[in-house]
C-alpha cells in the first residue's frame, strides 16, 4: 500500500485533539453541477487524553437508518468529560447513497461493503473505502459497523461477529457483541466476504463487531433503541466511556454453513409462509413464489435446508431470480 498515491480526502478535524469536534471528511468530486465541488462526510471526534480507539459507523448501506439515528445522537449527546480515548463517528460512511436513500451510490453505483480495500485514484466509493482502510481503519481498536435489512430485508434484530481462525480476537469481538445486549446475538459465516469492511477491520486484527436491526427500508422505535443503548454498552465494556453496561437478555444464534440462506430462482410474488422468529423444520415451505405473467401456474416453493429459527426474510411483495428469500439460523 506504500506505492499508493495519498487519499484525496481532506478531514476538517483533528484526531489528535481533545475535546469534542465535529466536521467533515471532504472528498473533492467534479461533476456536472459543481466543477470543484466535494461530497462532504460528517464525521464526529471526542477524544479525552491517551486510550483506545473506537471507531463507529453507520450508512454504509445508504437505506439502513438505526444506525444514522443512534450515531448522529451520540455525537450531539456523548460528554467528552465521560471519554477516556478516542470516538471517531461517521453516521453515514457511504453519504452519497445515504441522501439518495439507495443501498449502493448513485454517483458510482458502489457498493461500501464490497469496496475494500478501496482505490485513492477509484470511484468516489472506492476514494471512501480507501480512506477507511489507510486512514481510519489502522487507528482503531474496535470497529463497530451498524446495518439493517435495508428495502430489500427485515431481520430479527441482531448483533453479530465473525467466527475467526484467531480465536483470541473472535472472543473479544463475542464478548463485545453480549455487551451489545440485543435480543439476539449471532455468531456468522459470511457467504461473500470479498471486499467487505468486516473483512477489512479483522484482517488488521481489529475486534469488529455488527448488527442487523429490521430492515424494510425503514427503522422502528424498537430498533433504534436496541441500537442506542447498545453502541453506549459496547463503549462502556471497552473502557471508552464511564458507566456500567445495561445487560439484557439476549438469544445467541449461529449462522453455520450456506445452507442457512434461501434463494429465489424465479421472479413473482411472494408469499411468505413462516414469520420471524418463528421456528423451522429442515424441509419446511418457507414460502411461495408464484408466476405473475400467467394463470394456472403452481407457484415455486422455497424449502428450508436446515432446521432452526426464521431470521431474516424478504421484504417486497414482488422477488426476482437470484433474491434472497430467507435466513435460517440455528
Amino acid at each position: 500500500m506504500s506505492s499508493l498515491r495519498p487519499s484525496p480526502i481532506a478531514p476538517t478535524v483533528d484526531f489528535d485533539r481533545d475535546g469534542v469536534q465535529h466536521g467533515f471528511l471532504r472528498l473533492p468530486h467534479s461533476r456536472n453541477d459543481s466543477a470543484w465541488g466535494s461530497v462532504m462526510i460528517p464525521i464526529c471526534v471526542i477524544r479525552n487524553g491517551n486510550g483506545q480507539t473506537a471507531l463507529l459507523s453507520g450508512g454504509n448501506h445508504g437505506d439502513e437508518y438505526e444506525g444514522p439515528l443512534a450515531l448522529y445522537d451520540l455525537a450531539r449527546t456523548l460528554d467528552p468529560k465521560d471519554v477516556s480515548g478516542t470516538v471517531i463517528i461517521v453516521p453515514a460512511m457511504n453519504y452519497p447513497a445515504f441522501r439518495a436513500g439507495t443501498r449502493t451510490s448513485p454517483i458510482d453505483k458502489g457498493n461500501m461493503n464490497r469496496s475494500f480495500p478501496g482505490r485513492p485514484d477509484g470511484t468516489v466509493t472506492e476514494k471512501i473505502a480507501d480512506y477507511f482502510q489507510r486512514e481510519l481503519l489502522p487507528r482503531a481498536d474496535i470497529v463497530f459497523d451498524f446495518h439493517s435489512g435495508g428495502k430489500t430485508l427485515d431481520f430479527v434484530p441482531f448483533c453479530a461477529a465473525h467466527t475467526l481462525p484467531d480465536k483470541v480476537q473472535e472472543q473479544k469481538a463475542f464478548d463485545a457483541v453480549a455487551a451489545f445486549s440485543a435480543p439476539f446475538s449471532m455468531r456468522m459465516i459470511e457467504i461473500d466476504s470479498v471486499g467487505m469492511y468486516d473483512t477489512a477491520a479483522e484482517e488488521m486484527g481489529k475486534v469488529f463487531v455488527s448488527t442487523e436491526l429490521g430492515g424494510g427500508g425503514t427503522s422502528r422505535a424498537q430498533t433504534v433503541r436496541i441500537a442506542r443503548r447498545g453502541i453506549l454498552n459496547v463503549l462502556r465494556h471497552s473502557g471508552i466511556v464511564e458507566g456500567a453496561v445495561e445487560t439484557g437478555t439476549t438469544q445467541w444464534l449461529d449462522m453455520p454453513s450456506g445452507d442457512c440462506f434461501s434463494f429465489a430462482e424465479d421472479d413473482g410474488i411472494i408469499e411468505t409462509m413462516v414469520d420471524l422468529g418463528e421456528p423451522v423444520e429442515d424441509g419446511a415451505v418457507l414460502a411461495r413464489i408464484h408466476s405473475t405473467g400467467r394463470t394456472g401456474i403452481a407457484p415455486q416453493e422455497i424449502k428450508a435446508k436446515m432446521s432452526g429459527m426464521l431470521a431474516a426474510r424478504h421484504f417486497p411483495g414482488l422477488i426476482k431470480a437470484g433474491d434472497c428469500v430467507s435466513v435460517i439460523a440455528r
